[in-house]
């Protein structure tokens, strides 16, 4: 009886994983097309979500922003997660000690600055893009 919750559990953690990953590709898929219009990249994150087994459920864009839920289906298992991509156009507000990206004015991570143990300048470990030609993604789950 006890194999079986876990093993029920582990099923439902992988299915929610790839419905993560497919969110964020095709969330980056839609935001990539975005200037095209919404037709053209709503259709374009259906074709990545499919190409991961995934169904889109919600797709909006706005402006550069897209908006995309996705669902996968294996069994009884449904869930449904929600990614937003577009282009990085300004570093979020940081706590005091974390550091900023390079070469941003007011940044603690400028070169020669004490943004905090290691100051040389070098982007931090916590994976923001640094450019504002680069596309940046999130997600979260849904409780539906």
């Amino acid at each position: 009886m006890v194999f079986a919750v876990v093993l029920a559990l582990g099923q439902v953690v992988v299915v929610r994983h790839r419905a993560g990953g497919a969110a964020d590709l095709a969330a980056l898929a839609a935001a990539d097309r975005a200037l095209e219009g919404a037709a053209a990249a709503c259709r374009s994150a259906r074709e990545v979500a499919a190409a991961q087994g995934a169904e889109v459920v919600r797709c909006t864009v706005q402006g550069e922003i897209a908006d995309v839920t996705a669902r996968v289906r294996r069994g009884p298992y449904a869930p449904q997660v929600r990614s937003r991509a577009g282009p990085v156009t300004a570093v979020p507000a940081q706590a005091p000690g974390e550091r900023g990206v390079p070469g941003e004015p007011g940044s603690s991570g400028e070169p020669g600055t004490s943004g905090g143990p290691d100051s040389s300048g070098e982007p931090g470990a916590s994976g923001q893009p640094g450019s504002s030609g680069e596309l940046g993604a999130t997600s979260g789950l849904n409780s539906s």
